[in-house]
Parts: C-alpha cells; structure tokens; sequence
C-alpha cells in the first residue's frame, strides 16, 4: 500500500470512528503526543489524555452520522504528510469547520501528530 493510500485509509477510519461516536476509533492512530488545536477552550490540548477529554464531549452530543470532510487535500512527504479539509456536521449544514491534520510516519506506521479545527469569526 503506498503511504498515500495509508493515509486516505488512516483518515476515513477516523471519519467512520466520529460517526460512530467511537472515541477509541477516533483516537486509534494518534500519537501518545499529538498536539490539539480546538474550537472552543481550552484551545490547546497536548497528549493523547487531553486529546480523549476534548473529544469527548462532541461524540456524547452524536451521533454524526453525516459528519463528512469536503475538499479534503492530502499532501504526503517522505516521513510527514498532512491533510486539510471542511468538516459539516449533521448539525448544521451551513457551518463548516475547518480541519488540518498532521502526520508523521513513525516505525514504519503514519500517525496523527497535530490536530486543528477553527471556524471562521463571524461578525
């Protein structure tokens, strides 16, 4: 498998596991220290603790069935690589966040490194 299909892969896991509310699925593929950036405070979360507990509140308001990625551009390095994207929820059509993730490949295997999520500021 080429690392770009590993990570198409690696993403849609991670699309599947927030539309389940499977907090263990979203998390399977982060490192022990992935960096968050989140939309609501705190906005940075360091680790994969601070990770699970800033998730978890989104996956108890699911489930997201229709939570989907739009425009999803994957860029891939040697050994890091990095996706962006519009995320819409089953929420709200009209509100899209937007989703970077990171990637570094690490024994041999892609992990998220870096998360971020922001939303545009309305006036």
């Amino acid at each position: 498998m080429s690392d770009r299909d590993e990570l198409r892969s690696l993403v849609a896991s991670w699309l599947e596991a927030i539309r389940a509310g499977d907090l263990d699925g979203v998390l399977a593929r982060h490192a022990d220290d992935v960096v968050l950036f989140d939309v609501a405070p705190p906005l940075c979360h360091r680790g994969l603790a601070a990770c699970r507990e800033a998730w978890a509140p989104f996956l108890d308001g699911g489930p997201h069935r229709t939570f989907e990625l739009r425009e999803l551009s994957l860029h891939v390095g040697a050994d890091v690589a990095f996706a962006h994207a519009l995320a819409r929820t089953d929420q709200d059509e009209e509100v899209a966040v937007r989703v970077t993730l990171g990637f570094a490949k690490r024994g041999g295997r892609w992990a998220i490194v870096h998360e971020h999520h922001s939303a545009p500021i309305t006036a």
